[in-house]
C-alpha cells in the first residue's frame, strides 16, 4: 500500500478509534473531527523517514565491527542490539517495497529471516566472543543488508567492512583496557 494511502488509513483508524472512546456519547462532529484530522497531519509532519532509521541502523552497524574488532563485546552486544531494533524501526516505517519489476517486497518478512540466520550467528559470536566468528558473521550479515537492498531495488547502497568508527567518543577497547 502506497504510503499516502497508508497514512490516509491510519488516520482514518485513529478518528475511528477515537470517536469509539467517547463511550455512548456522540461521537466528535466538525471542530473535533477537524482538529483531530490536523493532530493526525502534524504528528505524521514530524515522524522521521525511513532514511532516518537506516542512518541509525548504519551508525550502529559500524561501531558494531569497532567494538568486536576491539574486544569490548558488551559494546559490541549493544551495537548489535540497537542495529536489530533501529531496523525493525524502519521496517515499521515503510514495511513494503517495489522491486525492479513493480511487485512488493515484504521487508518484514526479509528482516525475520535475517534475525533467524545471519543475525542470529553474529549474535552467537558475540556472546561467545569469538573474534574469527565475529568477522565471518559480520561479513555474512552485510551479505544479507546487500540482499535486501538489491531486493527492494536498493542496489545503489552499497556496503563493506568501515574503515573508521562512526563515533570519535567512543572507546572500542574493553573495559580493562581503559586509561586511569
Amino acid at each position: 500500500m502506497p504510503d499516502g494511502k497508508r497514512l490516509s488509513l491510519v488516520a482514518g483508524l485513529i478518528v475511528v478509534a477515537a470517536a469509539g472512546a467517547w463511550g455512548g456519547q456522540a461521537a466528535p462532529q466538525g471542530d473535533e473531527v477537524s482538529a483531530l484530522k490536523a493532530e493526525v497531519a502534524r504528528l505524521k509532519g514530524v515522524v522521521p523517514d525511513q532514511a532516518h532509521a537506516m542512518s541509525d541502523v548504519g551508525q550502529h552497524f559500524t561501531n558494531l565491527w569497532f567494538s568486536g574488532e576491539g574486544g569490548n563485546w558488551p559494546l559490541a552486544q549493544f551495537c548489535l542490539d540497537e542495529t536489530k531494533s533501529h531496523l525493525r524501526w524502519a521496517v515499521r516505517i515503510i514495511p513494503k517495497r517495489k522491486d525492479a519489476e513493480g511487485r512488493e517486497i515484504d521487508l518484514g518478512g526479509i528482516l525475520g529471516g535475517l534475525e533467524t540466520s545471519t543475525f542470529k550467528d553474529l549474535d552467537q559470536a558475540v556472546k561467545a566472543k569469538d573474534k574469527e566468528k565475529f568477522a565471518s558473521g559480520y561479513k555474512a550479515q552485510l551479505e544479507g543488508c546487500m540482499a535486501c537492498h538489491k531486493a527492494s531495488n536498493k542496489p545503489f547502497i552499497r556496503l563493506r567492512i568501515p574503515e573508521r568508527a562512526d563515533s570519535n567518543i567512543l572507546d572500542f577497547k574493553p573495559e580493562g583496557d581503559l586509561p586511569k
